[in-house]
C-alpha cells in the first residue's frame, strides 16, 4: 500500500470552502492509498508549522508528498515544504490549483524553480496552467484535471420564464462576487423578472461587503453562506442560470458541477476558464468587469431556451471526462 503525505489548507471544520485536500484525500484512500493530511490549523505560521512537522514526522513512512500549490500568500507553505522535502530527499509532487500561479512565475523565477524544478512531477488542474508552465521551461508536468463523483450531480432541463441566478464560491475580492450584484441590479433596471442566490463562506471580508451593497442598491439578495455539498446541489435545483465572475482562476470545481447540474454556465474569460468552456457550445464567456457583457449572455439564454438546452447537453457530455471513475487513472499511473 502506496503512503503519501498531503499538505494543503484543510479549513472546512473552520467555516471555509471544502478544497482539494478534503476532497482528494478521501477518493485516494477510497483507491487503497494510506493518506496522512495538514494542515488544520486556522492560524497561518501555526498551519505551516504543522505541515512541517507532518512532513518530518512521516517522512520514513512517506512514498510521496503532495502539496496543495496556490499563488498567494500560501505559495509559500508549497516553498517551504518542497525545501524540506528536498532535505529529506522525499519525493514530492505540487498540485497547481493558483490561478495567478502564472503570473508567480515571472514574479518569484528563483523560488518558483526551486520549487518546481526539483519535483517529481507537477500536476496541472488545467491545460491553461499546463501550458504556462511549459512556457517557462518547466517539462516535468502533467495534466489531471479537477474531478467530480459524477453519479451525485442529477441533470436537470431548466426552464426559462424568468431569471434565477445562482452564484457558489468562497467571498473573496479575488471573485469579484459585487459584479454579481451588478448585474442583478442591471436585470432590474430592465424591469426584467430576476434574482440572485450567493453561496458560500466568507474568506476576507467580501460577504459583508457584498450584504451592503445590495442594500445599498434596494436589491434582495440571498446570502446562504458556507452549504455542504449536497445542500447545494439541492439548492441549483431552484436557479436557472450560474454565473462565475471571477477575476483569476483555474478550473474551479463549482463551475464543473454546475456543467453537471444542467445549469447554463456564463464567466468571466480568464484563466483556466477557456480551457474548461467552450464559447456557445458549453457554456458563455464573457470579459471580466463586464455587466453589459453578463445581460447579454443572460438575455441569450431566456430568449434561445432551445440553443440552451442543446449547450447545457453538451456540457454534461464534457463534464462526464471529469468523472473521478475516469480521472482516478491518471493520479494511480503517476503515484504507482
Amino acid at each position: 500500500m502506496k503512503k503519501i503525505i498531503y499538505i494543503g489548507n484543510q479549513l472546512s471544520q473552520n467555516g471555509r470552502t471544502v478544497t482539494t485536500i478534503d476532497s482528494l484525500s478521501q477518493l485516494l484512500r477510497q483507491e487503497g492509498f494510506n493518506v496522512f493530511t495538514a494542515s488544520k490549523k486556522n492560524n497561518k505560521f501555526l498551519r505551516l508549522f504543522d505541515m512541517l512537522f507532518h512532513v518530518i514526522n512521516y517522512r520514513k513512512q512517506a512514498d510521496y508528498v503532495l502539496i496543495d500549490t496556490y499563488s498567494t500568500f500560501n505559495f509559500y507553505f508549497a516553498y517551504f515544504v518542497s525545501q524540506l522535502c528536498r532535505l529529506l530527499k522525499l519525493k514530492y509532487i505540487p498540485i497547481l490549483h493558483g490561478g495567478d500561479l502564472p503570473n508567480r512565475l515571472k514574479q518569484s523565477p528563483k523560488l518558483t524553480k526551486a520549487i518546481f524544478k526539483n519535483a517529481l512531477v507537477n500536476v496541472a488542474p488545467s491545460k491553461y496552467t499546463q501550458a504556462s508552465f511549459e512556457r517557462f521551461g518547466f517539462s516535468n508536468i502533467t495534466c489531471i484535471p479537477n474531478s467530480i463523483k459524477l453519479k451525485n450531480y442529477a441533470f436537470k432541463k431548466r426552464t426559462f420564464d424568468n431569471i434565477r441566478l445562482l452564484w457558489v464560491r468562497s467571498f473573496s475580492k479575488i471573485y469579484n462576487p459585487l459584479l454579481a450584484i451588478d448585474v442583478l441590479h442591471a436585470l432590474k433596471n430592465k424591469n426584467m423578472d430576476a434574482e440572485l442566490c450567493m453561496a458560500g463562506p466568507d474568506s476576507d471580508g467580501s460577504l459583508l461587503e457584498a450584504k451592503k451593497y445590495a442594500y445599498q442598491l434596494g436589491l434582495e439578495v440571498t446570502f446562504t453562506g458556507k452549504l455542504s455539498k449536497p445542500e447545494w446541489i439541492k439548492l441549483s435545483e431552484d436557479y436557472n442560470i450560474f454565473i462565475n465572475t471571477t477575476n483569476i482562476d483555474n478550473m474551479p470545481v463549482s463551475v464543473i458541477e454546475a456543467m453537471a447540474l444542467g445549469l447554463p454556465v456564463v464567466s468571466t474569460n480568464v484563466g483556466g476558464l477557456p480551457f474548461l468552456i467552450e464559447q456557445d457550445k458549453t457554456g458563455f464567456l464573457v470579459e471580466p468587469h463586464s455587466v453589459v457583457s453578463f445581460v447579454e449572455s443572460i438575455e441569450g439564454i431566456i430568449d434561445s431556451p432551445s440553443k440552451t438546452h442543446k449547450i447545457m447537453a453538451e456540457a454534461r457530455d464534457y463534464v462526464e471526462n471529469l468523472d473521478w471513475e475516469v480521472v482516478k487513472k491518471q493520479w494511480i499511473n503517476v503515484l504507482k
